[in-house]
């Protein structure tokens, strides 16, 4: 029996072609900021702002900034997974959501994570050079972070005590 490569790769090419057309629902929010939104439950300084909305809300909000290359599949596919993911351990779009401990753990998750230098994944920013943290970047959310999580747990001990 003769392997026809030419009949299998016009058939790769055919699928992969109809797969350009399954194009599923982006992770966009057009820019709106819910009461629930990270940046509506604490007062966050804007330079902590502006280095989370670069290195961390395309994966872990609902407001993904997506690349020209998002539009070919399975590349989509990949992202989509990716985002799902990222979004379901941490989403600073709902974060308002999460009970005051889980927000607590949260944070210091995210705090264990940047110096542990596992966020954000180098998978992303090998692509994606200006999410890469700095040292100044890395202080900056390590000591605003760690502030907020100690005013959660004095709140919270406070609560407690009465």
């Amino acid at each position: 029996m003769k392997i026809n490569f030419k009949k299998i790769l016009t058939l790769g090419f055919v699928i992969f072609l109809l797969l350009q057309f399954y194009q599923p629902a982006r992770n966009l929010d057009y820019g709106r900021v819910l009461p629930i939104h990270f940046t509506k439950t604490y007062d966050v300084p804007l330079d902590v702002k502006n280095i989370l909305q670069t290195s961390c809300y395309d994966c872990h909000s609902n407001s993904t900034e997506y690349p020209w290359y998002s539009y070919i599949q399975p590349v989509r596919l990949f992202l989509d997974n990716h985002i799902n993911e990222g979004k379901e351990n941490l989403n600073f779009s709902e974060f308002g959501n999460y009970s005051e401990r889980k927000q607590g753990n949260k944070l210091e998750e995210i705090v264990k994570q940047i110096k542990a230098e596992e966020m954000p994944l180098a998978s992303y920013t090998m692509i994606h050079k200006n999410a890469i943290l700095t040292q100044e970047n890395k202080k900056v959310l390590i000591n605003w972070i760690e502030q907020t999580r100690d005013s959660i747990s004095s709140q919270n001990y406070m609560t407690v005590v009465q």
